[in-house]
């Protein structure tokens, strides 16, 4: 049977072998891959049946195995720093694009990706997978009807133990910030961007960020930034050694007040003054759920050539944001994003 999609996932390391197993999981798309290192690719091929290329140019020029009729697109989830670079060749070859976060770890390149988006009308989306969490869609399918009033401020809370989850973040991207490493591109950047789709852009901000405790790294592990978004305030934390894996994410509005949860399955509300909260609570999602809904999303977005969950213009801000918060740590700065220090 001949599968309307054909993706190639471009890098197979733990995201990328999750991205491929996603997709396959669809039961839409061929799947194939790009992976440099013989023995994991020769491992990937053999667990999933699929495809491996030794490299980029060897895969477009067999289309990834796909059939005529087949859509083209791909994954691209190599370290951040060479996503801008595969992802407009690529999208020069006339695939769409599902782009790993961080989109990159500066912005030399993007004009190259965006021209060639624009040139070859290919969708674009970065894979900020906060999106696909259904509990916090429907907080903010609640936010944006108005029940609550206007955002006023915005408060995030989150930590994990990242040895237990990657244990061998010493060996991977995770070591150095040139390859987007550390806790602000690694894990506060789906925060900021959950953030920026909650209440609006980040205009403005200052940082503070220490490596504290994680062992055989330089990097951050602990971030506090504190941000503008419009006229909301915001205030971020996160920190990669505590025990609890947890994300609480408040937005406090003119008449009212949301949380999400995302350890306890629930967003939860109040409007007035010592009444409990009120629980909205979701069934928890299985290991693969929001990737497969992401997959499944951008499939759609380029069955239709609609905007995607993720577009590049926001996938482009997030990057600017991380940008200003490094900035900020190594200045000690408020920072303008995509702007200067003040």
């Amino acid at each position: 049977m001949t599968l309307p999609h054909s993706v190639l996932i471009v890098g197979v390391g733990s995201i990328g072998e999750r991205h491929l197993r996603c997709f396959q999981s669809t039961g839409r798309a061929d799947v194939s891959f790009v992976e440099v290192n013989p023995s994991l690719r020769a491992t990937i091929a053999e667990r999933y049946g699929v495809r491996g290329y030794e490299d980029l140019e060897a895969a477009l020029v067999d289309r990834g195995g796909a059939a005529p009729s087949n859509s083209l697109s791909a994954v691209v989830a190599t370290p951040a720093n060479r996503h801008l670079e595969i992802a407009s060749r690529l999208a020069e070859a006339g695939r769409h694009l599902l782009i790993e976060k961080p989109l990159s770890t500066g912005i030399d390149g993007l004009d190259r990706l965006e021209r060639a988006v624009c040139e070859r009308g290919v969708v674009v989306s970065v894979a900020y997978v906060y999106r696909c969490f259904p509990v916090l869609a429907a907080m903010r399918d609640a936010l944006l009807s108005g029940r609550f009033g206007k955002p006023v401020e915005i408060v995030a809370v989150c930590g994990q133990n990242f040895p237990t989850y990657r244990p061998a973040y010493r060996d991977i991207y995770y070591n150095d910030h040139a390859t987007g490493g550390g806790a602000i591109q690694d894990a506060l950047t789906h925060v900021l961007n959950a953030g920026e789709w909650l209440v609006g852009p980040i205009d403005r901000l200052v940082a503070d960020a220490a490596h504290q405790v994680l062992a055989d790294v330089t990097v951050e592990d602990t971030v506090h930034v504190l941000t503008r978004q419009g006229d909301v305030l915001g205030s971020y934390s996160l920190n990669q050694h505590q025990a609890p894996n947890e994300v609480t994410l408040t937005v406090i509005c003119e008449q009212g007040i949301v949380r999400w949860e995302s350890h306890a399955h629930r967003w939860r509300w109040m409007l007035r003054p010592d009444e409990p909260w009120h629980d909205e609570p979701h069934e928890p999602l299985p290991r693969d759920g929001a990737f497969i809904t992401q997959a499944n999303r951008f499939l759609d977005a380029v069955e239709v050539m609609a905007k995607p969950l993720c577009s590049l213009d926001e996938g482009e801000q997030t990057l600017r944001v991380n940008l200003a918060a490094l900035a900020s740590v190594a200045s000690r700065s408020w920072q303008t994003v995509g702007g200067h220090s003040s």
